[in-house]
């Protein structure tokens, strides 16, 4: 029991030497690439510097001990701090004090909701949001990250809540762009690029093993922060224009829980509640697909206690919200980390540069860690999902447009919020509607496909009638105008069997809806019938009226039902398309389901 709270418990009773040499090396590797990472997603949250860094030391120690993912590497990401800068930038705080209160608060009560959730066991959660939905969100995001950098790229002052006012405000600033600031700026998006596409193909020619090629060019960051850094030191740039990170505080954050201002709290709760679960879905996803790589497995409950438990951390050591980082966790699992240990080593590397190397930072241009955002955000903008979304279904396409646009227009939260909102009225629209079929028995065989596909036996006295949803309250009046069309226009029938394999559920509305089926029809003197009903709703329905006054049977299978109710029919009533005695008889006689028992005697299981 405890080890499903502490998961930490259970890997570390096989851990060995092997195990630990390749965690050191993978959080060595993570601990160069997630310095800039820390500094510039502080930046865009529009926090200090150094708050990046401390949002990477306790969080990791954190997520250590209660993570499932074997090599998930938790942290500040892009599109969680954009959402940060968002939240509190709604807040019109006094001063800087203020605004970094409000983030720590923010991580505090994201820590909590996840939490919460993970306890009871929502992490099923992450299924109301759909792919279509976070992938339109992540794009908008993605431009709108991009767009708020080329600011410090250009040296201007130019803000905004969405991208029209981001390039608005950017157009009007154009004719003050700092030509230092832009050349330092532009010039590291064109090495990063570059480092990004070439440089791992120019290193493996070069003689390097391409995985050691790759984890050197995923360090491309660092390269760019050192040199820009020293350009900057050595020609003086700061005093001609050029915006650098300035003096960093050197040593560890101090300990302490936030303010519990009820009036902060309030504003900030449906903030952290969408943090929350953006973050979650992101971490969820890269962790359950590197962990399916290794025959891993993760558990979403749990992980919903890991990241609380980060963000908690990240609270009380002065950080802001943090989740897993795609990119950051990708070079820790091609590092070769074997268990979550190798997060808790790159928190002792962050946490020593913090107490030793803050001083070298003080010259870092904020253009090389705005170029360092851009060149990491634009990957994930994919416009090509539009394409494919649109080919494959209408309704999805609208649900990721309608992000899409909202997101880049309105803002970050109203995006989310719209494009979650319309998945679900979506979903509902499509079942409240759901496929439902005439079906009849295949020539020569047991089974029933659609009449309008197939070729099938058929009976004009027995009708039945295949629903391919769980029936609820949204679907429940069409599936009573279904029946009722089909009775009116086949005067005669005499049974009408609901075929029930795709039924998972049905709700409360859905039986009352049976129940009056069941009534309508015998009033028309057409007995109701039910076949190949799942065990669990069939537990459901036993304790209903429903079974005690149906005019027909349960059966076991719609086989079954076909043989019983067509065995009163005169001959000429069935069908032509129909296979002879004997290959009827050969075709039933070793299968189970031969028999016209219905489900209440029939002893099988």
């Amino acid at each position: 029991m405890l080890d499903r709270y502490l998961p930490i418990l259970g890997w570390l009773k096989t851990y060995d030497r092997g195990s630990l040499t390749s965690d050191l090396v993978a959080a060595l590797i993570v601990t160069v690439m997630l310095i800039p990472q820390s500094l510039a997603y502080a930046l865009l949250a529009g926090l200090p510097a150094e708050v990046g860094l401390y949002a990477s030391i306790l969080p990791l120690v954190a997520y250590t001990i209660f993570g499932t993912s074997r090599t998930l590497a938790v942290g500040p990401v892009a599109v969680v701090s954009l959402m940060t800068a968002a939240a509190i930038g709604n807040l019109a705080l006094p001063d800087s004090d203020a605004y970094l209160a409000a983030a720590v608060a923010l991580a505090f009560i994201s820590g909590l909701l996840l939490i919460a959730m993970g306890v009871l066991r929502l992490g099923l959660i992450a299924n109301f949001l759909s792919h279509p939905v976070i992938s339109a969100f992540i794009t908008a995001s993605g431009l709108i990250i991009a767009a708020s950098q080329l600011k410090h790229i250009l040296g201007v002052d130019a803000g905004g809540d969405n991208l029209f006012e981001i390039l608005v405000a950017l157009g009007a600033q154009l004719g003050h762009t700092h030509l230092p600031t832009l050349a330092l700026g532009a010039g590291a998006v064109v090495f990063l690029f570059w480092v990004r596409s070439r440089l791992k193909p120019l290193l493996v020619r070069a003689g390097l093993k391409p995985r050691l090629a790759d984890l050197l060019a995923k360090a491309g960051p660092v390269l760019a922060v050192a040199v820009t850094t020293l350009i900057t030191a050595g020609a003086d740039l700061a005093t001609q224009g050029v915006r650098v990170v300035g003096t960093v505080p050197q040593g560890l954050p101090s300990l302490g829980l936030p303010d519990f201002d009820a009036a902060l709290w309030q504003q900030l709760f449906v903030s952290a509640l969408l943090i929350s679960l953006v973050g979650f879905v992101e971490s969820v996803s890269v962790a359950q697909t590197l962990a399916a790589k290794r025959r891993q497995r993760i558990s979403p409950d749990q992980e919903l206690i890991g990241l609380g438990s980060a963000n908690i951390a990240s609270s009380i050591s002065g950080g802001f919200p943090v989740t897993g980082g795609f990119s950051r966790s990708v070079v820790n699992f091609d590092a070769g980390a074997e268990t979550p240990a190798a997060g808790a080593f790159t928190a002792v590397g962050i946490a020593l540069v913090t107490l030793l190397l803050t001083p070298l930072i003080e010259f870092l241009p904020k253009a090389t860690l705005a170029a360092t955002i851009i060149v990491a955000v634009l990957s994930l903008v994919d416009f090509g999902a539009l394409k494919r979304t649109w080919a494959y279904s209408r309704s999805d396409f609208t649900a990721m447009l309608a992000t899409l646009l909202l997101t880049l227009l309105e803002g970050v939260e109203l995006g989310i919020i719209a494009g979650v909102g319309l998945s679900l009225l979506l979903y509902l629209y499509r079942t409240s509607k759901p496929h439902s079929a005439l079906v009849g028995k295949m020539p020569g065989s047991e089974h029933f496909r659609n009449v309008d596909r197939h070729a099938v036996e058929t009976d004009p006295r027995v009708l039945t009638l295949r629903v391919d949803e769980s029936l609820y309250f949204a679907n429940a009046r069409f599936l009573e105008d279904r029946i009722e069309a089909l009775v009116a226009d086949n005067p005669r029938v005499e049974h009408l069997v609901l075929m029930c394999p795709a039924v998972n559920l049905i709700d409360a509305s859905a039986l009352e809806s049976l129940e009056a089926i069941n009534q309508r029809l015998k009033d028309s003197g057409v007995h109701f019938h039910l076949s190949e009903v799942k065990g669990p709703v069939m537990d459901a329905l036993k304790h209903s009226p429903l079974l005690r006054e149906l005019t027909g049977k349960v059966f076991l299978s719609q086989y079954d039902a076909w043989r019983e109710l067509r065995a009163d029919q005169p001959r000429e009533n069935i069908a032509t398309i129909m296979p002879s005695d004997d290959s009827l008889r050969d075709s039933t006689s070793s299968s189970c389901n031969g028999c016209s028992r219905s489900w209440d005697s029939c002893n099988s299981p």
